[in-house]
């Protein structure tokens, strides 16, 4: 049976800032720019998540899309849809990770790897910020 690649893609809004608190605001600006502002700012992101794997003789999938959505739903659109990030989401709290796309997408690798089914391997989580801006991580 051969390998096939399946991309879903999730859209999600979400705001963020780059700050850290053992550094000055001068520092924070001076490496961050605008992303240091205090409010933050907010993106459309878009999460494109490929898995892989066999195709299922009876049902001619890599896997259930409804199994493959609903983990994407809960992990992706539940808990980071119209959040700040920084507030929202315990790992990206100040003090903790910055939620550059770089760390959205080894996080959601993650969250998502360990929740599929036997059979289907997650090849790759890419967080795209903006359209000239993304993170691809594959699990390396």
């Amino acid at each position: 049976m051969p390998t096939v690649r399946l991309t879903r893609v999730v859209a999600f809004s979400a705001a963020h800032r780059y700050f850290r608190p053992d550094w000055s605001a001068e520092q924070n600006a001076e490496v961050f720019g605008a992303c240091a502002s205090e409010h933050g700012h907010g993106h459309r992101y878009e999460c494109h998540v490929t898995v892989a794997g066999p195709v299922d003789e009876e049902t001619a999938m890599v896997v259930r899309l409804n199994d493959f959505e609903r983990v994407l739903r809960e992990e992706i659109s539940d808990r980071l849809d119209h959040k700040h990030l920084n507030h929202d989401v315990p790992e990206f709290a100040f003090g903790k990770q910055l939620p550059t796309c770089e760390a959205l997408a080894v996080h959601l690798w993650q969250r998502i790897a360990p929740r599929l089914p036997d059979g289907v391997r997650l090849e790759r989580v890419r967080v795209q910020e903006e359209p000239g801006l993304f993170a691809e991580y594959d699990g390396a």
